[in-house]
């Protein structure tokens, strides 16, 4: 495995640690090998301690196993390279070889791009070009993973499979969503697929609406000059909330096979619109000064790199629909937003009440509707939200919930997602990565709204941090008579 970009904060925060707990796991081949190449010098030996010091503050196992990292750090190399040097890409698959003889890896390359988004076409051309992608013998592959962003815009992203397409076939490129890796969006899947009482209601007759929040309580983080030019819509809104959409609106496939779920996914993705017919199907937010978790904090025109009359949006809610049999008529409202309340992901399927109600008046104006909900972070887990009688002899109906905890459940910390797509990749499993045209067909739905904002700059409410978002955003969803879950 290269990493290209192995000096970079995702790195140290996230692969390393990974395959480390892979490694502790005992889930990584036998013979493996690492390799990371960036511009910066490093021996092997001040690459092993950076790693060593990244894996103590970022593994989700606490305590280092020092047994365990005395093998691990024998398979960490390091080699110093530019990006647009040629020489540099033989020298490194000179060492490849080496590395070939010394842990038995029999040629298998999986190249990481752990790099801004500007080095994905050169990286991936010089890999294609020179002598990396030199077939050591039929049995031997070579694999590429890159990280999101893929593109900007439906163009560029359509501009970047076409390059990557020159050096690399389709089944050899992975293109990285970690959110896929998570366990609770897996068990999407698993909760719809493997339990024979949800899918026969999950569809337009008895499902009145769905609400998914990617909701964040921190900030831009330090990164205002990124934030500038993505903004939510393309920083969350357009990989991950896209992707829990698919997952919970897709077909069943015909079977659990890479490119038949990922074919029912595009299905869902080409079929989305935003809802024209509603008013403010849209509703775009910035935030403001304000206090999260007792803490001041500044608006985003005060962060670092941000300009002071920026008209990015930190916060974005929209109505969608889906133009099949299966979804139609029934809205999927979606938010996104940064400095909220609290830190929260979730997927909320919102049951229809019964067609008759069979209590008196008074009773019936206690009865909710039936709400299923799918907890991505913090606390991972399934609650399921059903009327029962209130003890007593009246005739008081109370919701109540029953709640699923996987920590709960099953005792053990769960893998982190790098971890899951990493081997998955090793495997040459593709079902978590998003396809060629998966990415272009999210990209087609959301290029024409930022297009547009261009044409017609809309309205940037603004909202206090700390708070649930703008007032527009419960405006848009309490005028088809229903509200936001709180946060």
């Amino acid at each position: 495995m290269v990493i290209f970009g192995a000096s970079g904060d995702l790195t140290h925060r996230k692969l390393i640690p990974a395959l480390y707990n892979l490694a502790k796991d005992n889930l990584l081949p036998p013979n493996f090998a690492i390799i990371g190449f960036a511009r910066r010098a490093k021996t092997d030996e001040s690459f092993r301690q950076e790693c060593y010091e990244s894996v103590v503050a970022h593994s989700r196992s606490k305590l280092i196993d020092e047994e365990i990292w005395s093998t691990f750090s024998k398979l960490l190399h390091y080699h110093q390279g530019n990006y647009d040097n040629n020489a540099d890409y033989d020298a490194l698959n000179e060492r490849l070889s080496a590395i070939d003889s010394g842990h038995g890896t029999q040629g298998n390359r999986l190249y990481y791009l752990s790099t801004p988004p500007e080095a994905y076409t050169l990286i991936t051309e010089k890999i294609g070009t020179t002598s990396l992608t030199q077939v050591k013998s039929d049995k031997c592959w070579t694999r590429v993973i890159i990280e999101k962003p893929f593109g900007r815009d439906l163009a560029s992203a359509r501009a970047l499979n076409t390059h990557v397409h020159k050096f690399f076939t389709e089944d050899q490129i992975y293109r990285i969503d970690h959110y896929l890796g998570k366990e609770t969006v897996q068990n999407i899947l698993v909760l719809r697929f493997a339990n024979g009482i949800f899918e026969p209601i999950w569809d337009r007759r008895y499902i009145d609406h769905v609400q998914i929040t990617v909701a964040e309580a921190i900030g831009v983080e330090g990164r205002g000059s990124y934030y500038e030019s993505a903004g939510v819509i393309r920083d969350m809104v357009q990989n991950h909330v896209m992707q829990l959409l698919a997952l919970t609106a897709m077909e069943p496939p015909a079977e659990f096979e890479a490119d038949a779920v990922r074919n029912e996914k595009v299905k869902v993705l080409k079929a989305l619109r935003l809802d024209s017919s509603h008013p403010e199907a849209l509703v775009r937010g910035q935030y403001s000064p304000g206090k999260v978790n007792g803490q001041l904090v500044v608006g985003y025109t005060q962060e670092e790199g941000v300009a002071q009359d920026s008209n990015t949006e930190t916060y974005l809610a929209m109505k969608l629909l889906i133009d099949n049999w299966r979804w139609a008529g029934v809205p999927f409202y979606v938010r996104s937003g940064k400095r909220l309340k609290r830190r929260l992901t979730e997927i909320a399927i919102h049951f229809r009440l019964p067609p008759r109600m069979l209590f008196s008046e008074h009773t019936a104006q206690q009865i909710e509707p039936n709400v299923l909900v799918m907890t991505i972070q913090p606390d991972e887990g399934i609650s399921l939200k059903f009327g029962a009688k209130r003890p007593g002899t009246g005739e008081q109906v109370q919701p109540v919930v029953m709640d699923f905890q996987y920590g709960d459940a099953f005792n053990i910390a769960a893998p982190e997602a790098y971890e899951r797509l990493i081997l998955d990749c090793v495997l040459g499993d593709s079902t978590l990565f998003t396809r060629s045209d998966e990415v272009e067909a999210a990209w087609s739905l959301i290029t024409p709204i930022f297009e547009d904002w261009v044409k017609n700059p809309t309205f940037i409410e603004q909202y206090r941090a700390g708070s649930a978002g703008p007032k527009g955003a419960a405006d848009m969803i309490s005028g088809d008579e229903r509200q936001w879950r709180s946060l």
